[in-house]
């Protein structure tokens, strides 16, 4: 059983319900990060998990809504640490080695919280209780900028990551797909709705797809070509075939009671699989799609996905 934990499922703009955007995938016995959000370090908190239980960062590109969290996940991450864990793997798109050495690197942002902690003597005292040794070590993470391909490969799992469009060239962003023994499953991050994110998508369960709006809003506004709406979810979601559509990333007009309302009824035509409308600190179960169905796509009317050329 595989299960998707959807810690942030906002954007940039906070309102009282959701803010920024981190999942964790758990499949396997394993806990995969996809984003790590505002506040997604003490959200892992109130589902009992903390930065410890992970192994695998990834990041989808540079925006905050994306990464304003990841200092605090990292330094929670090594501090608490004794030396015996499994040295955490993150990967992201280009400047993301970049990024992390300008947080926590010997001249990074915040450089003088750590180096306090490696060299004051209470620090030591506190680390020594938690059953680490001196001389205590500073923080040290496996970085890796990753571009299109399979960037991972464990016992029971693969990670392929995809270069999609959504600010380029200001910023490089990456869709990801997990395939494990229980679920396959892809995150879009921010994306223009596009064939590259179908291609990813192609025989997967699960696609978790960002959702800003309705799309008859997004085009009226002429931002329709940067960000993926209701429709060209669906869209597709249908053209990948998967079985579970997963909205994330929503503003308040898409994610009000008559919005979910609204946006499930807009998009069912388009896809007949599961759509589910995510809540913040939710969790959900993630299942194989039924390898007998095979539902009839015309492209043709799928017009709000940009061919890529």
């Amino acid at each position: 059983m595989a299960n998707l934990i959807v810690l942030g499922s906002g954007g940039p703009i906070p309102n009282a319900d959701r803010f920024g955007t981190s999942h964790v995938v758990q499949s396997g016995g394993r806990n995969f990060l996809f984003d790590c959000g505002p506040a997604a370090t003490y959200k892992l908190a109130k589902h009992g998990l903390s930065s410890l239980d992970f192994d695998y960062v990834f990041i989808s590109h540079h925006h905050f809504d994306h990464v304003a969290d990841l200092p605090a996940f990292l330094l929670t991450r090594w501090d608490h640490s004794i030396g015996d864990e499994t040295p955490l793997k993150v990967f992201g798109p280009e400047n993301t080695e970049l990024m992390i050495d300008r947080l926590i690197g010997e001249e990074g942002a915040f450089a003088f919280d750590w180096k306090a902690r490696v060299n004051h003597p209470l620090s030591q005292q506190m680390h020594q209780l938690r059953g680490g040794d001196l001389p205590r070590p500073k923080p040290e993470f496996d970085v890796s900028d990753v571009s299109t391909g399979v960037i991972l490969e464990g016992e029971g799992f693969r990670v392929t990551s995809q270069r999609i469009e959504h600010v380029e060239p200001q910023l490089q962003a990456n869709a990801y797909r997990l395939d494990t023994d229980d679920i396959s499953i892809v995150f879009t991050g921010d994306a223009r709705p596009c064939d590259h994110v179908i291609d990813l998508a192609k025989g997967a369960d699960v696609l978790v797809s960002m959702c800003g709006n309705f799309q008859s809003e997004l085009e009226s506004k002429g931002v329709g070509s940067g960000q993926i709406g209701s429709l060209s979810a669906a869209e597709m979601a249908a053209e990948a075939g998967v079985g579970q559509l997963v909205m994330v990333h929503m503003g308040p007009d898409i994610s009000s009671e008559a919005g979910r309302v609204r946006a499930v009824a807009e998009m069912s035509p388009i896809f007949q699989g599961e759509i589910i409308v995510t809540d913040e600190l939710n969790s959900y179960d993630l299942h194989r799609k039924d390898a007998s169905a095979s539902p009839r796509v015309d492209i043709e009317k799928h017009t709000h996905i940009f061919r890529d050329m």
